[in-house]
């Protein structure tokens, strides 16, 4: 019995000069925060949620500008291309408009631009419609019909549209080409003629490519921090709508439900977190412990940041409804030390009962 009070003794001291008392599951050591405090040179950088910090990432969001390439876009007239079918009017003269008399539908009175970018018209033969706008086509065989009809008032308009589209894929109920009219199309009208998938759809990282380069765009951002600036589309842009499994945040250690939680907005705060997590444990959390884990992917370069909220007053909560999160932070809270001593001294009664059972199989063996 005097091995086993020596033995536990010995680990017992042994653990608390280590610099910390272990504890089953995972702490952050107050001295390596403290080494990590201010600092850029290592892996960690350690930062305290103050007023001042929310102040200065809320001029940042301010300062945050939509890219000049998107917003300088403004799109042209349109022009005719291959696939499109035009539907040419001739005033008082319906043999021109419908050769084929009255009874023939208008969808089929269209005529198709070919493969060579023309179309046939009555009369006038091989009339080039590729690469001009419907105006420039009208004038055209205006000026050539006129040798056969006299002053002839010539409309052209687009029966269908087909030359000219944008795709929508990613959370899209249609992941299908749409294409574009004389009216302009707007990234939002794009998304919202695809559909959305209502459960899974992130509008808060919507991918524009275009001519190689792709944009990284908020929708949301777009209407409340942009004064609703439109984007215009052009012809073959890609949207990739994400899905919002994309999208976690991670709240782990002394919550009262730990887990991987996804958002649909772009804005999601500390408090908001923490309130998926059905808030800290009232038992085992320590309020100076709630740590926001911001990983940096490129550590050579930029140390991650834990960003840490004193949160023994509830006051401190008002700061916390401040802070934003980003996709893919770990919000950890930590346990109180007499939380960590009631789980270190429970793992240690089973192992002593070890060592009394075989310190009284020795005094049997000696006796």
């Amino acid at each position: 019995m005097k091995t086993h009070f020596r033995l536990a003794a010995t680990l017992l001291t042994t653990m608390t000069l280590s610099g910390c008392i272990w504890a089953p599951g995972q702490h952050l050591r107050v001295s390596e925060l403290d080494h990590a405090r201010g600092s850029t040179d290592g892996k960690l950088e350690l930062v305290t949620i103050t007023p001042k910090l929310i102040a200065m990432d809320a001029a940042s969001e301010r300062e945050a500008t939509l890219p000049q390439a998107l917003l300088n876009y403004n799109p042209e007239p349109y022009r005719v291309g291959v696939g499109d079918s035009l539907y040419v009017t001739v005033w008082d003269h319906p043999e021109l408009t419908v050769p084929a008399g009255p009874q023939q539908t208008p969808n089929l009175a269209g005529r198709a631009v070919q493969s060579d970018g023309a179309i046939f018209y009555p009369y006038i033969g091989i009339v080039g419609a590729a690469g001009n706008t419907p105006a420039q086509i009208r004038e055209e065989i205006s000026r050539r019909l006129a040798k056969y009809v006299e002053s002839p008032q010539v409309d052209v308009s687009v029966l269908t549209y087909g030359s000219q589209r944008v795709w929508v894929t990613g959370a899209a109920q249609q992941a299908t080409p749409i294409t574009l009219g004389t009216s302009p199309l707007t990234l939002a009208d794009a998304i919202s003629q695809a559909g959305l998938s209502a459960a899974g759809a992130d509008l808060s990282g919507v991918q524009l490519s275009r001519d190689g380069q792709t944009y990284s765009i908020d929708l949301e951002a777009l209407a409340s921090r942009f004064g609703g600036r439109q984007i215009y589309l052009k012809d073959g842009d890609s949207i990739y709508v994400p899905f919002l499994d994309r999208k976690e945040i991670f709240v782990v250690g002394e919550v009262m439900q730990p887990g991987a939680f996804s958002f649909r907005t772009g804005d999601v705060s500390l408090n908001q977190a923490l309130g998926r997590a059905r808030g800290l444990s009232q038992t085992t959390s320590s309020g100076n412990a709630v740590y926001v884990i911001r990983g940096s992917a490129n550590l050579q370069a930029k140390p991650s940041t834990v960003y840490q909220l004193e949160a023994r007053s509830p006051a401190a909560f008002a700061v916390g409804s401040q802070f934003k999160l980003l996709p893919g932070d770990v919000v950890f809270v930590g346990a109180a030390g007499v939380t960590r001593w009631s789980r270190f001294v429970n793992q240690l009664l089973p192992f002593s009962s070890i060592i009394s059972s075989a310190a009284s199989a020795r005094n049997d063996l000696d006796n």
